[in-house]
């Protein structure tokens, strides 16, 4: 069983809380549902990012599996690996899709619980999928190697073992955008990291990524994310919403960035 690591930080560790604060983030958004094939969400605390995470889950339709892939922010375990545990949040217990992780080939994803056991870029996410669906099975794949070659290469894993299992599946790129830069130049920054994502061009968003020195934390799940979305027949990408923290703490001399994207 894998345990919250976060919860009480970057979310309520109550059930009635968790759902209070939830539903503050779902305030005045519709739920419109969208054939999302993919989608980009950010991963921060729920007061600063939750809003523009749940821009994305309310167009977020059902799936047998939804793949979740994040940064490995504590640098232990594989370089990239896969969890088989079940997760456990406030809402209660996600079990992992067995049958694909055994479908995945295996060239570059491990196995491995340790790099999962305190990351909380795929952790947050799994509330919000709680929250709106009921029955569903989880994939979580963690990438401390975010280079080109190797999102493409986890981007082939998973759009392979997709076609294997038959099921209907939902890819997950966890993700914040520009870390700690004035407001104007992370609005500029991630605009420009942004373009080509919703392109397709991953070879243009790694190139813009090196040009600017950039803090996007999760890159090479966003790309792995693009990749294997592609290979599953996504044709258009949507950002939906974008925010920073200074939208909350009204400080903006250093702001994160928030960008929630939908990949059809």
């Amino acid at each position: 069983m894998r345990a919250p690591a976060v919860s009480g930080q970057f979310y309520p560790s109550g059930k009635n809380d968790l759902r209070t604060e939830i539903s503050r983030c779902f305030a005045n958004i519709p739920l419109q549902e969208r054939p999302v094939i993919g989608a980009v969400v950010p991963h921060a605390g729920y007061m600063y990012s939750g809003q523009t995470a749940a821009h994305v889950y309310s167009a977020m339709p059902n799936a047998d599996t939804f793949i979740l892939i994040g940064p490995n922010h504590t640098g232990l375990g594989s370089p990239v690996s896969v969890s088989s545990e079940t997760w456990s949040t406030p809402f209660g217990e996600v079990g992992s899709d067995y049958d694909f992780i055994k479908a995945l080939p295996k060239k570059i994803i491990d196995t491995d619980e340790s790099a999962h056991r305190y990351e909380h870029s795929l952790e947050v996410q799994l509330p919000f999928l709680q929250y709106r669906f009921r029955d569903f099975k989880i994939v979580n794949i963690c990438m401390g190697m975010q280079d080109e070659e190797t999102a493409l290469e986890v981007g082939m894993e998973i759009s392979e073992a997709a076609s294997r299992v038959k099921k209907k599946v939902v890819i997950i790129a966890s993700s914040d955008f520009s870390h700690y830069k004035p407001e104007k130049i992370a609005r500029e920054d991630d605009a420009y990291f942004i373009e080509p994502i919703l392109a397709f061009d991953i070879g243009k968003f790694y190139r813009r990524l090196y040009e600017r020195a950039a803090s996007v934390c999760g890159y090479g799940p966003i790309a792995a994310m693009l990749y294997a979305s592609k290979n599953l027949g996504a044709k258009q990408a949507t950002l939906l919403k974008y925010s920073t923290s200074g939208d909350t703490t009204g400080d903006i001399s250093a702001v994160v960035g928030y960008a929630g994207i939908v990949i059809e």
